[in-house]
């Protein structure tokens, strides 16, 4: 289980890197925009996936997920106003999670927690939460994509490089590593 434990933190950093390197292209005032008045802008997909880190991963052994503190809505709210404001919103969360992550041993894995009432494993809860928040960076970094257009720099594997990328993969031995190593 210490081999699930490590590969879950990098999974997480992986997530966190590709948001970093979407804030990174997008200049700050595009960090705020949106498409429509439906869609969330970067900053407050960020904002929300801080407050539910925070509210997830604080005492997330012995209390439920869902804080009597967390204010959901408010975190689509757009109330920040510059990209430091945005950043260290961002490192609080992501902070607290690998805080949380870093105490966990492997007796704790079977523990069982809740988010609202409903009982998860710790197991369960954590990926659980890995998927909500793929899915969100997964927004972060789509709509860097649509702001920057033709000026984007692929986070992974660019548009017809694969050939040449798996040929840099497929020229190194076989081993046993985390494909964020290589990053």
């Amino acid at each position: 289980m210490k081999s699930y434990l490590n590969s879950i933190k990098k999974q997480f950093e992986y997530y966190k890197m590709l948001g970093e390197k979407t804030f990174n292209q997008v200049t700050e005032e595009k960090l705020f925009w949106q498409i429509n008045s439906e869609s969330n802008s970067i900053a407050a997909i960020s904002k929300h996936l801080s407050g539910n880190m925070l509210s997830r991963w604080t005492n997330f052994l012995t209390s439920d997920g869902e804080k009597e503190w967390r204010n959901r809505d408010a975190e689509f709210e757009n109330n920040i106003h510059s990209k430091d404001e945005l950043i260290k919103q961002w490192n609080k969360g992501w902070n607290c999670l690998f805080e949380a992550i870093q105490s966990l041993t492997d007796n704790d894995l079977e523990k069982e927690i809740y988010i609202r009432n409903m009982g998860h494993t710790v197991i369960e809860a954590i990926n659980r939460q890995l998927a909500h928040y793929s899915y969100h960076v997964g927004q972060i970094v789509f709509l860097g994509k649509v702001i920057n257009g033709e000026n984007w720099k692929s986070l992974s594997v660019p548009k017809g490089k694969s050939k040449e990328y798996n040929k840099e993969k497929f020229s190194k031995p076989k081993r046993k590593k985390h494909f964020t190593d290589d990053l």
